[in-house]
């Protein structure tokens, strides 16, 4: 007699199929419980989606403070309001833990864990790794592991499995392994969790038809691949795809600034053509968790091969040293405008984030930005209205706790400078315009010209 997650199973041998069997039913009848490793911007948002398709969940996060915000019904990400949490906790469909022990209770485990780069620009398996062996730990027959974290092709198999395998279980045979990409746009209310796509590459058939059919309860689309290492390879080959269009257009921004074109009316007239053209826009450099990481994932994994991935390295050389070009076009606008450095100048920061009207900070240029500022000597401030202190941050810690300012024009009147780096729907940038006397603007959020003692400029 064997019990798998709550079904009793009689006189049967408990060999491949008939583990596919039971979970198939169990997912087809939203009988299966599911959970999610990692309560981030991935993770969470897949919380209401599951629950909306009828399937109880179990979220798992080593973070206290976010296990106790969510057990008070409170989400901790602005585009996942408390109402869309509150309900499912009160009702028990959606039980918060840091109890890994209770992954032994779920029937399918999505890892949603941070893949970030080492200071050497190396991958960081190391949440995958720990979170691996916390399910080898509590790992039990019949149960689908799926990794949706962003990382280079082989993870899945190469890193994922042998941990899992640790168990004494055997993928394919005893429990069922796939990976599926995450495609998380925060802010985007065109496309939201369950109305993007999902990719998915299974190590196995009853894996990959398993996964499938577990994404197809929640999501409009699964997109089957053949092996999870392509799906690996489709994730990373859409995040290489925007970061080296928007490199390009950063190097043209700086050739277009020394010929006196304005990048932004070249994008708006390029962008009427039909065909054969798709607009990207310059910046401060990039930011979020995808685009400033992912392509060295690749690279770092092509060195196996002995593949020079020098396209992506070079995008990502223009695309790092934005921060350092918007510093020096600040200091040329002031010695041009007054004859002074950035020594004990006031500097305004408006925007933190990483992107317009969201409040996710992680791998903002913003912070670089200001961290050149200081090391010239400027005195900076930052105003966001998404982001009312500083959060905590590994690469940069003496930014850590610092607290937006107000946007009121006595405050105003005392920067000499803002740096536009986000450009948020609810922020008056004209007023900034009008009080502060230098406005480099990164994201062409002044749009009408300032006053003509003042210094606009789009870079």
């Amino acid at each position: 007699m064997n019990i798998i997650g709550n079904v009793l199973l009689s006189n049967i041998d408990v060999h491949e199929q008939s583990l596919a069997g039971v979970l198939r039913e169990r997912i087809e009848t939203c009988s299966a419980r599911i959970g999610v490793l990692g309560l981030g911007y991935v993770g969470l948002p897949l919380v209401p989606a599951i629950a909306s398709a009828g399937y109880d969940v179990v979220g798992f996060d080593i973070d206290p403070l976010k296990i106790s915000e969510l057990m008070e019904g409170r989400s901790y990400i602005r585009h996942i309001p408390n109402e869309m949490v509150a309900p499912l906790v009160a009702d028990g469909r959606f039980v918060p833990t840091s109890d890994l022990s209770r992954i032994r209770d779920v029937d399918v485990a999505l890892i949603c864990v941070p893949t970030p780069l080492t200071r050497q620009r190396e991958p960081d398996l190391s949440f995958v790794v720990s979170t691996a062996e916390a399910i080898a730990a509590n790992l039990r027959p019949g149960q689908l592991i799926v990794l949706e974290s962003t990382t280079y092709p082989g993870t899945t198999r190469e890193v994922l499995r042998p941990i899992l395998e640790q168990s004494g279980l055997r993928s394919g045979d005893d429990f069922f392994l796939a990976y599926s990409p995450e495609r998380e746009d925060p802010g985007n209310s065109s496309f939201t969790t369950t109305t993007i796509p999902k990719v998915v590459g299974g190590d196995g058939a009853d894996a990959l038809e398993l996964a499938c059919k577990f994404y197809s309860r929640i999501i409009a689309r699964t997109v089957p691949v053949s092996s999870a290492e392509t799906a690996e390879a489709v994730k990373l080959t859409e995040n290489i795809f925007r970061t080296v269009n928007i490199a390009l257009v950063n190097e043209l921004k700086l050739l277009f600034e020394r010929m006196g074109i304005d990048i932004w009316e070249v994008i708006e007239a390029a962008k009427t053509k039909p065909f054969g053209y798709m607009p990207f826009y310059p910046g401060p450099g990039l930011g979020g968790h995808c685009l400033p990481i992912d392509p060295f994932y690749l690279t770092w994994k092509a060195r196996e091969y002995g593949i020079a991935t020098r396209f992506i390295e070079l995008a990502g050389e223009i695309n790092t040293a934005m921060p350092g070009h918007v510093v020096d076009r600040l200091a040329h606008a002031l010695n041009q405008q007054s004859g002074r450095g950035l020594k004990d100048t006031r500097v305004l920061i408006l925007g933190v984030a990483y992107k317009k009207d969201v409040d996710d900070t992680r791998e903002s240029p913003a912070f670089r930005i200001m961290e050149l500022l200081e090391e010239r000597g400027a005195i900076v401030d930052y105003h966001d209205p998404y982001v009312p202190s500083l959060p905590s941050s590994r690469a940069h810690p003496a930014l850590v706790g610092r607290s937006s300012v107000p946007l009121d024009p006595k405050i105003l009147e005392s920067y000499a400078a803002a740096v536009i780096c986000v450009d948020h729907s609810n922020v008056d940038y004209g007023l900034v315009v009008n009080e502060v006397p230098i406005i480099i603007d990164t994201r062409n959020a002044c749009r009408a010209g300032a006053p003509a003692s003042h210094i606009l400029l789009r870079a």
